[in-house]
């Protein structure tokens, strides 16, 4: 079958047409929502851009004739009357008709149309069913782990087995076995041979059954990880494509350029961004790159320049738009500010800076006519939204005659790492690699030590060393420095220092993700990453590891528990995080997934607390604390809820079942946390 031309247009120009169409139903209904009016607005605009990019230039037409029929409306002021939604809605259907008669991909390919130049993003993953994959590829992880122990356990029955095997022998050998039980010594001697050769098969069996499905687990987790991911260049042929056709609609040439194609996020980042450097692409465009004629008379090549730098550093990935042209015209956005009501003395004490970040708010503009591509100002509304949808920000930078530079800077929800692995206190961490210049060893007498810190000497010049902590050992015990030790020189942020650990795990690519809400991490803390087995494992952020003099992240240590802490909770998440916080300050840790599972392992081993969730299958957490109450071997061990729901009612029928406190998640306090535990389990 042939491809679809315009299958993502259809797609983008059908959800525009919805949020079009209700919301000037809202109008014609007198909603009060001031922001509605410019919302149309932006929609409209949208769509017009994205016919255009797919040359349905009716569509386009009508959409900028709906986007001249609700100016008038824009800051809610004028009001909206039956004729005039009358109008809107006729232009939508207009729209909608236009689209329905869209070439189908059969036609397309009876009519053999030449290659497409231009495909449009995004493949929609549904995230939400990606991270539910990626949950369970992680609790299948964290069972597989437990499979490795039964390996070691069958291991332990093929030993016995041959000591077993052994010891008939010995005594045949020895004569200590009577004639009459040569036989049932022959016999038992036999069942114990092929016991042991049974079991030795499958230990063999199981051995390599656990290590294929390990190694395919772990290919299935990178592959599910990066399905949530997209490479930026992505967007380079759109917006290359979006600068082609606005400069021939305005008799410019324009060339563009990109780099950091390379760099993977998370696809609906990509969506959300794509719309905003459209609009960026296009002012620069019209309002930046001069004519032929003018770039001549400047001195400039006939061709304008356009780039695109796309850069992450840590959570956040920066989309760097410059042009060459004649820079933004301060004095015609002076006079644009002026248009909307300010004096036009106080517009003159405006610097530089203040009119860009006024222009940057959106709602004036520097055209002095209103074409398809400028005139009303809402390109950079979209911009601004996009921004805002992803708690970015937007900055710009311009100098006359030379060309303008616009950023967005966002944060991402994943994103692909190059890191280096380090261990210290038997924790593992990861240290971007793009901010690692080189690891090397430090003798005792290589450390320069002043009251400022310690210090060596790297490349001829004095730098800091820290010492990365990460906590209290998992043994409760420090070790004794070696004769040397491992370090790792770190660049970040215009500072250099060198950081020591205990041990180097080499580099490996992971997918960096965000830090739950529930913890309260140091700043050093970046993000987390899921390690081989799918534990959560913390990745630094370079910039504060560089300008630190001390980096900690140690909590206060407590005194061991006699006993273990059992973690009950359904999500693999909040169990690792817990466990985490809690082996940080030395305490030992087991994890259920149930409160069966949990009720099973407190029946046969001995626990100091019980943390447990409310909301689990099966039997919840007030069941489980009901059972472990009307239990006379395990009633004197406290429990904890640890859950989401913070109902007066859950609280009341917490502590009727006998919890001894009830943590709500999003309210967590990690030094709260740990007191309140440290109580129990040492009063």
């Amino acid at each position: 079958m042939a491809k679809d031309p315009y299958r993502y247009f259809r797609i983008e120009a059908r959800e525009l047409l919805d949020q079009l169409g209700s919301g000037v139903l809202d109008l014609e209904k007198g909603v009060t929502d001031a922001g509605l009016p410019l919302r149309l607005l932006r929609y409209a605009h949208t769509l017009k851009g994205a016919a255009r990019v797919v040359k349905q230039r009716e569509i386009a037409e009508l959409a900028h004739a709906l986007e001249a029929a609700l100016a008038p409306h824009r800051d809610g002021s004028l009001p909206v009357g039956r004729q005039s939604v009358d109008d809107f809605l006729g232009l939508l259907d207009a729209i909608s008709a236009r689209l329905a008669q869209l070439p189908t991909p059969e036609a397309a390919q009876a009519a053999a149309p030449e290659p497409e130049a231009w495909v449009p993003m995004m493949m929609r993953t549904d995230a939400a069913e990606v991270d539910g994959l990626l949950e369970g590829l992680s609790e299948i992880g964290s069972e597989l782990a437990g499979l490795r122990h039964s390996v070691v356990s069958v291991e332990r029955v093929r030993d016995l087995a041959a000591s077993i095997v052994d010891q008939l022998a010995a005594l045949r050998g020895g004569g200590l076995v009577g004639a009459g039980h040569e036989t049932r010594i022959a016999k038992l001697r036999s069942v114990s041979e092929q016991m042991h050769s049974l079991v030795a098969a499958a230990e063999r069996g199981l051995g390599a059954g656990v290590e294929r499905v390990d190694r395919e687990l772990r290919q299935a987790r990178d592959t599910a990880e990066r399905l949530r991911l997209s490479p930026a260049a992505s967007l380079f042929s759109t917006l290359e494509r979006t600068a082609r056709d606005a400069a021939h609609s305005l008799g410019k040439r324009v060339s563009f350029e990109t780099s950091g194609g390379d760099v993977r996020l998370d696809a609906q980042v990509l969506d959300t961004v794509r719309s905003a450097l459209i609009q960026v692409v296009r002012n620069a465009v019209a309002h930046g790159i001069e004519t032929e004629v003018e770039r001549q008379i400047a001195g400039k090549p006939a061709v304008g320049r356009l780039s695109l730098e796309v850069e992450r550093r840590g959570y956040r990935v920066t989309f760097r738009c410059s042009d060459d042209g004649h820079g933004v015209d301060l004095d015609a956005v002076r006079r644009a500010v002026q248009r909307t009501g300010t004096p036009a003395h106080s517009t003159q004490q405006l610097s530089a800076a203040d009119l860009l970040a006024m222009l940057l708010k959106g709602g004036i503009t520097t055209s002095s006519n209103v074409t398809e591509l400028a005139g009303r100002g809402i390109g950079l509304d979209v911009v601004r939204e996009a921004m805002q949808q992803l708690g970015g920000d937007v900055v710009a930078d311009t100098a006359p005659g030379i060309g303008t530079t616009i950023e967005l800077r966002v944060p991402v929800s994943l994103a692909l790492l190059d890191v280096l692995t380090v261990e210290v206190d038997g924790q593992r961490a990861a240290i971007p690699l793009e901010a690692v210049r080189r690891t090397l060893r430090i003798a005792p007498h290589d450390v320069a030590r002043s009251p400022e810190g310690d210090a060596i000497v790297h490349e001829g010049i004095l730098i800091p060393l820290v010492r990365l902590g990460l906590g209290t050992p998992r043994n409760g015990k420090r070790q004794s420095p070696p004769r040397t030790m491992p370090a790792v020189i770190v660049t970040a942020a215009g500072a250099t220092t060198a950081v020591s650990v205990d041990n180097l795990h080499g580099t490996e690519t992971v997918v960096l993700r965000p830090l739950p809400a529930l913890v309260p991490a140091d700043a050093i803390v970046s993000g987390t990453h899921l390690d081989a087995d799918g534990n959560p494992c913390i990745v630094l952020d370079p910039a504060v590891l560089a300008t630190t003099r001390a980096p900690q992240l140690a909590v206060a240590a407590a005194t061991p528990a006699p006993h273990p802490i059992l973690i009950i909770d359904d999500s693999l998440t909040t169990r690792m995080l817990e466990s985490s916080i809690l082996e940080s300050a030395g305490f030992a840790v087991e994890l259920a997934a149930s409160g069966e599972e949990a009720l099973d392992m407190a029946r046969r081993n001995h626990y100091a607390l019980f943390l447990v969730d409310i909301e689990m299958p099966g039997m919840d957490g007030f069941g489980f604390i009901e059972r472990t109450r009307a239990d006379p071997a395990l009633r004197e061990v406290p429990c904890i809820l640890v859950t989401s729901r913070d109902s007066q009612e859950d609280r009341r029928r917490g502590e009727a079942a006998g919890a001894c406190a009830h943590i709500v998640k999003n309210e967590f306090d990690q030094v709260e946390f740990l007191e309140r535990v440290s109580g129990l389990v040492h009063p």
